[in-house]
């Protein structure tokens, strides 16, 4: 087979997976439990490889085997061995899994009426060593879908962004620009300074709710914990942590005081994250928590299910013979980790379900404020 006809072998596949995705997430239990009725109809997302679902290139290490393991069965482009964040939230609003914009014209552009999402695996707010589009930049191109009309107003204003980001910028930080933990503290204020201006940005082209995510804790993270054989976080990293979703949080703050109806929101996947560390969301269909975190298991709890063999390898990286370079756990859902920054289907349905209680308020919230307005406009006050 040639090179055209892989690539059109290829490029079929990930059509019809994203077809197959779509019919799970519109029949799934999520689906038909979890829409509150919501006027909230369509979802942006933008940030990073916890939110990305198959925008980057084909030459990314998520369109590799074994990523798509559990679901669909091969790559979707998601840094997952199956469904990921946004799937998940997706199904809490009741809707399918907004399309990447990247493969928007491969497909019905009816399938714009959930949203579209912008994330791209790697990135941040400011550019790192990837080469594709920074949060400033995904603002742009969504700007530029509703300057030719795949949006209208009436469309934004039943919508909600989530975003997600950061991460990248501190890997770029500490490995790349060889930044040191002395400095972090006012890197991390250009950072938030950034996120502010995009988070406002979003707002003011007229999405109606905006949704900044916590920072995960990256000292748990397998990347960081693996010198410690897999046992605990990296306290210093934890306190990194800390120090970020505060400010975060005081930006947020800011910004709601700039408006009239608070349209600005955090969702706290740090705490998300924690909870089910401690096992407190082992309740939430992660069949695995339990039995990872006792002692008869003989697996440390931050271990991934995929890991590399070879230095510089990743998972799913292969030698120039094809040699699989990785290995694999006999069971990802009974992992919390897939691969060294990016939790399994599993972990991912686990950390939602912790979050659904306050991603719900978010929804209820957005449906009070809405009858709100409506009986204010049904008062004569002439």
């Amino acid at each position: 087979m040639d090179t055209t006809q892989k690539k059109s072998s290829f490029i079929s596949s990930s059509v019809l997976v994203l077809f197959s995705l779509c019919f799970f997430l519109s029949n799934s239990a999520f689906a038909k439990d979890l829409n509150h009725g919501s006027p909230l109809s369509k979802l942006f997302l933008f940030g990073d490889s916890y939110l990305d679902t198959g925008n980057d290139n084909f030459t990314v290490i998520s369109w590799n085997i074994p990523y798509g393991m559990t679901f669909p069965g091969f790559p979707t482009g998601r840094f997952s061995d199956g469904l990921i964040l946004t799937d998940f939230l997706a199904s809490f609003m009741g809707i399918k899994s907004p399309m990447p914009y990247r493969q928007w014209n491969d497909l019905s552009k009816t399938r714009v009426s959930n949203g579209m999402n912008f994330a791209h695996g790697g990135t941040g707010v400011f550019n790192t060593r990837i080469r594709e589009p920074n949060m400033t930049t995904q603002i742009d191109i969504f700007k530029q879908y509703i300057a030719d009309g795949v949006y209208s107003r009436h469309d934004l204003d039943e919508s909600m962004a989530v975003v997600s980001s950061s991460r990248n910028d501190y890997t770029q930080y500490y490995t790349v620009d060889h930044g040191t933990h002395e400095g972090y503290q006012a890197f991390d204020v250009k950072v938030i300074d950034q996120l502010e201006m995009n988070l406002r940005e979003i707002r003011n082209v007229g999405v109606k709710k905006v949704v900044m995510m916590t920072m995960q804790p990256l000292g748990c993270l397998p990347y960081m914990t693996r010198t410690l054989s897999y046992e605990k976080c990296d306290k210093p990293l934890i306190n990194d942590n800390i120090y970020h979703n505060t400010l975060l949080k005081k930006a947020v703050q800011r910004l709601n005081r700039e408006t009239t109806d608070s349209p600005f929101h955090i969702l706290d996947l740090y705490s998300a994250f924690m909870s089910v560390m401690n096992k407190r969301g082992g309740g939430a269909n992660f069949s695995g928590i339990d039995k990872i975190a006792s002692p008869e298991s003989g697996n440390p709890l931050l271990e991934p299910c995929c890991t590399s063999t070879v230095r510089n390898a990743m998972c799913g990286s292969v030698d120039a013979n094809g040699v699989k370079q990785y290995t694999l756990c006999d069971n990802p859902n009974d992992v919390l980790f897939w691969d060294i920054y990016h939790p399994t289907e599993s972990g991912w349905q686990a950390i939602s379900s912790a979050m659904k209680p306050s991603f719900d308020e978010l929804m209820q919230y957005n449906i009070f404020q809405r009858r709100r307005t409506s009986v204010s406009a049904s008062v004569d006050t002439s």
